[in-house]
């Protein structure tokens, strides 16, 4: 009885880990934000991802020595998928509220989520998010720059390789190893974009803590709690919580930054919100991946609730 209840509490705690973790990853990015002007976008991105990579390699230990040639080269492209992601969204973040960048680059996982499938009631969904981010390109404003679109639009690109590229390096390197490994890489191509930036920290050793406060809620802390809930959570559930990114992320923009939405900006946050819960939520949909590599399904994981033969990835990194 009490394995039954320990089992429970997992259930009803899993769904409020995702939350947290949602809300750290946009929170993460508002407060990366605050850092624009000390640090440059480019190089808040390179110490939150060799910070990352560093305390994910003590706490995974990754088995590099029985890695294969496939697995490295796996892990390279992820990390150039990591790097392009990270850097063209703080690129887009310049000039552009944070919600509007999620909901545009969210477009990404979207996408992968609905070629997977092959319901016509997916094409509602699908024509609700082209909708929501038509609003953006058609009626941008001067609060958002078609510049500052185009580059969260490519940062959804990057968005979508690297959960086609987890869901790859997931296949050859069991557990978690490979994302401290791809996040070396990402640090590594990030470096000349954001060595000048980043080398503030020499005269001002402080801004360390505020990389390291980015890197604890951006990457570190979800990908904690995020590793613990899908040991019980279904990947469906997981996909329409994670839906949930662009309505946090505006959260976020407001209460850190000061970032009012108008009209047309919440409505196509609302669209394309809605149309990731819709084609997670829908049965015979296959949802947004997670965001995060993952370790493979747990034993407890009861056969129902893996969705077997989807990919299971982490991100927004």
């Amino acid at each position: 009885m009490a394995g039954n209840l320990d089992r429970g509490y997992d259930m009803s705690a899993a769904p409020l880990l995702v939350l947290v973790s949602v809300v750290s990853i946009q929170f993460g990015q508002a407060v990366g934000r605050t850092l624009f002007d000390d640090l440059g976008a480019t190089g808040v991105v390179l110490l939150r991802v060799a910070i990352s990579a560093v305390v994910l390699a003590v706490v995974t230990r990754p088995r590099l020595r029985s890695w294969t040639r496939a697995a490295w080269r796996a892990a390279a492209l992820l990390g150039v998928a990591v790097a392009g992601l990270n850097l063209l969204s703080a690129l887009a973040l310049r000039t552009v509220p944070l919600g509007v960048v999620v909901t545009v680059s969210f477009l990404g996982p979207l996408t992968v989520s609905l070629v997977q499938t092959r319901r016509l009631l997916d094409l509602l969904w699908a024509l609700l998010a082209g909708g929501g981010v038509a609003l953006l390109w058609w009626q941008p404003g001067a609060s958002v720059p078609l510049g500052g679109l185009l580059l969260a639009a490519l940062a959804g690109v990057c968005g979508a390789g690297y959960i086609l590229l987890t869901a790859r390096l997931g296949g050859l390197v069991p557990g978690a190893g490979g994302l401290p490994v791809s996040l070396t890489v990402a640090a590594a191509v990030a470096l000349p974009f954001g060595a000048t930036g980043a080398s503030a920290v020499v005269e001002r050793p402080a801004l360390l803590v505020g990389a390291g406060a980015v890197a604890l809620l951006q990457t570190i802390f979800p990908y904690v709690l995020e590793l613990a809930a899908l040991r019980r959570l279904p990947t469906r559930v997981f996909g329409i919580l994670a839906s949930l990114n662009p309505a946090a992320a505006a959260l976020a923009g407001l209460i850190v930054l000061n970032q009012r939405l108008g009209p047309p900006e919440v409505i196509a946050l609302a669209l394309v919100t809605l149309a990731g819960a819709g084609v997670t939520l829908v049965p015979g949909s296959s949802g947004p991946p997670a965001p995060y590599p993952r370790s493979r399904p747990s034993r407890e994981t009861p056969a129902s609730d893996t969705d077997a033969g989807r990919p299971r990835c982490r991100r927004h990194s």
